[in-house]
């Protein structure tokens, strides 16, 4: 079977496990950066259709991987989540904007 598709380090020892051999390569910076973003529309896509919070934790490991792309932790992306709620608020109120 033909995936062309990011997987989690482990996966190909996963496959040798189980009797398969996984033909894989290492992913230049360019392509890393192009896997990372589909990788994160399908974990999005995921979550959205099966509501699992471990699609959510995929999420999170993507952008992750995605931050240190960009030579940032997951603590920095955090950092600036807090600013953003603590300057434009949450969404826990469920405000919906009908007109402006």
């Amino acid at each position: 079977m033909k995936y062309d598709k990011l997987v989690r380090n482990r996966i190909p020892d996963i496959i040798r496990a189980k009797g398969g051999q996984p033909k894989t390569h290492t992913a230049s910076e360019t392509e890393y950066a192009a896997k990372l973003t589909e990788k994160l529309r399908e974990e999005v896509e995921e979550f959205l259709r099966d509501r699992n919070p471990e699609e959510l934790a995929d999420i999170l490991e993507v952008v992750k991987a995605l931050a240190e792309t960009q030579g940032r932790k997951l603590e920095d992306i955090e950092r600036m989540r807090v600013e953003k709620e603590e300057e434009r608020g949450g969404f826990d109120e469920r405000i919906i904007l009908e007109e402006s």
